[in-house]
C-alpha cells in the first residue's frame, strides 16, 4: 500500500495513544506465568502483540476476555505449562521469539520456534548462547544463531553473563530462564537497557536484587496473576512530538504516556536542539512512571551529537531524529548506533537511503550518520522497506515538506501501531 502524506497547516488536539507495545508483550507473558488471572488494560493490538497472544495460547493459557479496553488472561502457572502442539510463529516479532526462548528453555518439553523471512534474518546467538550455557539444548541455523530453532528445555542452572551489548530482549529473556533455574541468575550490563522486564517483575512480587548494572534472579519463585494497566507507548508518541516540533502552528497534547527514563532519550534529545516540550501530571502505575506530554512547534532548533551512551535510551527513535535534525542548524552526528544494522531493516541504511530521496545532505557512518541540517527538503518517494518505524518516520516527514511524501508499502505499520494514520488525521487543521 504507498500513501502520499501531504503537508499540514499546522496540528492541534488532544489524543490518548495505543497501550505500549514492549509492556504489552511483557504482560501477556507474565500472564501465562502466573497462577489465576491477570486483567490487561489498555493492551497494543498489533501484529507483535498477538503473536505473543497466540503464544501463550499455544502453551496453555486462556483468554477469558478481550476488549479494546482489556484482556483477562487465566493460567494453571508456569508449572503447568503445555507442549505446544505446532511450531510457534513469532511472524515479524523479534520480542516475541527471543523473550520466549527464555521461557521455554525452562521448560521441560520440546518447542519449535519461527518467523517471517524478515525475522529470520535477525540474530538469535545473543539469547541462544547465554540459554545454552544455563543448560538449554537448542538447534537450529548456523549453531542455532537464526530462526527456526527447536529448544528442548528444562534443568535449568543459574549463571553470571556480563550482556556484551545492552539488550533489554537477551536481558529479559535470561531472567525469564531464571526464573526456572536453580539457584541464582545474575547479569550484568555496562550500559543500562529497557529496564521494564525488571519493573513487571516487582509488580508481580518477584524479588530482584538490583546494584548499579547488576541483577540478581533467584530461582523458583511463584507468583499469581494481578491487574496491569498498560501506558500509552512513548515510541508511538515520539512520532507526534515530532511532528508537533517540526510542523508551525501545531500544538499537541499526548495524555497518560510512559515515560521510563530508560525510553525518554528522545524528548531529551528534542529538548537540547531546541525543541518546546513540556510534561505534566507524572505519576507512577504499576511500577511505571506515566504522564502528560504537550509538545508545541520550536521556534528554532540546533543540531546535537547523539553518542554510544545515550542510543539505548532512543535506539527506536534514531530515524526520526535524524529527520527531526534536517530541520535544525547546524550538524547532528549520531555514533554508537550499529545496533540498529539488525533491525527489521538495516535502519541506517534505510533511514540514509530515504533522508537522501528527499534531498537531506546526510552522511552515512559505519555506527551511524551525520546530518547537515537547514537545507530546504523536498517531495519525493520513499521506500518503508517492510520496515513500520521507517514507514512512519517519513509519514512525520510528509507533513512538514511542501510538495509531501509518498510512502510505499506503508502497511508494515500494522506490527506496532495500526491506528497511526487514524491518529494522525485527527491531529490536522
Amino acid at each position: 500500500m504507498k500513501i502520499w502524506v501531504k503537508k499540514a497547516k499546522g496540528l492541534k488536539g488532544e489524543i490518548t495513544l495505543p497501550g505500549d507495545k514492549s509492556i504489552t508483550h511483557r504482560a501477556y507473558i507474565m500472564a501465562l506465568l502466573a497462577r489465576g488471572k491477570t486483567c490487561i488494560k489498555n493492551p497494543l493490538k498489533s501484529d507483535d502483540t498477538d503473536a505473543t497472544l497466540n503464544f501463550i495460547l499455544s502453551l496453555g493459557a486462556k483468554i477469558e476476555k478481550r476488549s479494546p479496553e482489556e484482556t483477562i488472561v487465566s493460567s494453571e502457572g508456569m508449572d503447568n505449562l503445555t507442549e505446544p502442539k505446532d511450531v510457534l510463529n513469532a511472524m515479524n516479532s523479534g520480542t516475541t521469539a527471543r523473550l520466549f526462548s527464555g521461557v521455554l528453555s525452562g521448560c521441560p518439553f520440546f518447542s519449535v520456534i519461527t518467523g517471517d523471512d524478515s525475522l529470520k534474518r535477525r540474530p538469535m546467538e545473543r539469547v541462544t548462547v547465554p540459554l545454552m550455557e544455563m543448560g538449554a539444548k537448542i538447534y537450529g541455523r548456523k549453531n542455532a544463531s537464526l530462526l527456526p530453532i527447536a529448544i528442548s528445555g528444562g534443568n535449568l542452572k543459574g549463571i553470571h553473563y556480563k550482556l556484551p551489548v545492552p539488550s533489554a530482549q537477551v536481558k529479559s529473556a535470561i531472567l525469564l530462564a531464571g526464573l526456572f533455574a536453580d539457584g541464582d541468575t545474575e547479569i550484568e550490563e555496562t550500559i543500562k537497557s529497557r529496564d521494564h522486564t525488571e519493573r513487571m517483575f516487582k509488580h508481580f512480587g518477584i524479588n530482584l536484587d538490583i546494584q548499579g548494572g547488576r541483577i540478581k534472579i533467584h530461582g523458583g519463585e511463584r507468583f499469581s496473576g494481578r491487574e496491569v494497566v498498560i501506558p500509552g507507548d512513548i515510541s508511538s508518541a515520539s512520532f507526534f512530538i515530532a511532528a508537533g516540533t517540526v510542523v508551525e502552528n501545531s500544538e499537541i497534547i499526548i495524555k497518560d504516556v510512559g515515560l521510563n527514563e530508560t525510553r525518554t532519550g528522545f524528548i531529551k534529545a528534542l529538548l537540547e536542539m531546541g525543541a518546546e516540550i513540556k510534561i505534566e501530571n507524572e505519576r507512577v502505575i504499576n511500577e511505571e512512571k506515566v504522564g502528560t506530554i504537550i509538545v508545541r512547534s520550536a521556534k528554532s532548533l540546533k543540531g546535537i551529537s547523539i553518542s554510544k551512551e545515550m542510543v539505548p535510551t532512543l535506539i527506536d527513535e534514531i530515524p526520526l531524529l535524524a529527520l527531526v535534525a534536517c530541520f535544525a542548524e547546524g550538524e547532528t552526528i549520531i555514533t554508537g548506533a550499529e545496533e540498529l544494522r539488525k533491525k527489521e531493516s538495516d535502519r541506517l541504511h534505510t533511514t540514509v537511503d530515504g533522508l537522501k530521496r528527499l534531498g537531506a545532505d546526510v552522511e552515512p557512518l559505519p555506527d551511524g550518520m551525520i546530518i547537515r541540517g537547514g537545507k530546504r527538503l523536498k517531495g519525493g518517494e520513499v521506500e518503508s522497506y517492510g520496515d513500520h518505524r521507517i514507514a512512519m518516520t517519513f509519514a512525520i516527514g510528509g507533513l512538514a515538506i511542501e510538495e509531501g511524501v509518498y510512502v510505499n508499502d506503508f502497511e508494515c505499520v500494522s506490527v506496532s501501531f495500526p491506528e497511526f494514520l487514524e491518529k494522525l488525521e485527527a491531529l490536522k487543521k
